[in-house]
């Protein structure tokens, strides 16, 4: 997985990129968990998110948000991270201009960010918002939410209740021409911890299907 440098809003950010070796491969971009609390690329959870769509032969970039690891710049409450997930889509999407498909993915934060990064750019097809904060950012921008994905929560969430991301999964779910997969792991925490490998069967089981019926939609 080859280290990249790409040009951000706020100076040069770092990566991790796979591109895929078939033709019009599609794309993802994998978002990490708050950059203040310890939050990186390097995540366990984004990391094996990474590899999962990797294995399935998507051309797939991983990032560090501003002021992380050598990212430069500084910390912005939310927007620059969101101009660098831009930026970073940008950058993804120049290195595979014939794409058949584009994912985003993000995990805590990066869940949010991530959403709004779907709301922004059209031609996202789906994403995968693994421990979306409901409790403590806003999600109402997503009205209506552009696309149908995936949400994946940790039963024993004791820092995003569980209650909260039911709350936003069924207020998307009841939007037109969209569907929302909501899916529950048990036993599982903030950061599944343990439950990683759960969580990515999840993920690859999610991918096998909706990729092939975005393929085969008219």
């Amino acid at each position: 997985m080859p280290e990249v440098i790409f040009n951000g809003p706020d100076g040069r950010l770092e990566g991790r990129y796979q591109h895929s070796r078939r033709a019009n491969a599609p794309i993802a971009l994998i978002l990490h968990p708050h950059p203040q609390q310890g939050g990186t690329m390097n995540n366990k959870v984004v990391f094996e998110v990474y590899q999962t769509f990797v294995r399935r032969g998507f051309s797939t970039l991983r990032f560090n948000f501003r002021g992380v690891g050598r990212s430069q710049g500084e910390y912005d409450e939310g927007g620059g991270e969101l101009s660098d997930a831009a930026s970073a889509l940008d950058w993804l999407q120049s290195a595979n201009p014939d794409a058949s498909q584009c994912w985003v993915s993000g995990f805590s934060f990066g869940a949010w960010i991530c959403m709004q990064l779907l709301m922004r750019r059209p031609e996202i097809n789906s994403f995968i918002a693994l421990a979306p904060p409901a409790n403590k950012y806003d999600f109402t921008f997503l009205a209506p939410c552009p696309a149908s994905g995936l949400i994946i929560h940790g039963a024993d969430d004791n820092m995003v209740p569980e209650e909260s991301v039911a709350t936003l999964s069924r207020k998307l779910a009841s939007q037109k021409r969209i569907t929302i997969d909501y899916q529950i792991i048990e036993g599982a925490n903030h950061f599944f911890h343990e439950k990683v490998d759960e969580l990515t069967t999840r993920v690859d089981a999610y991918l096998e299907r909706e990729v092939a019926a975005l393929e085969n939609a008219p």
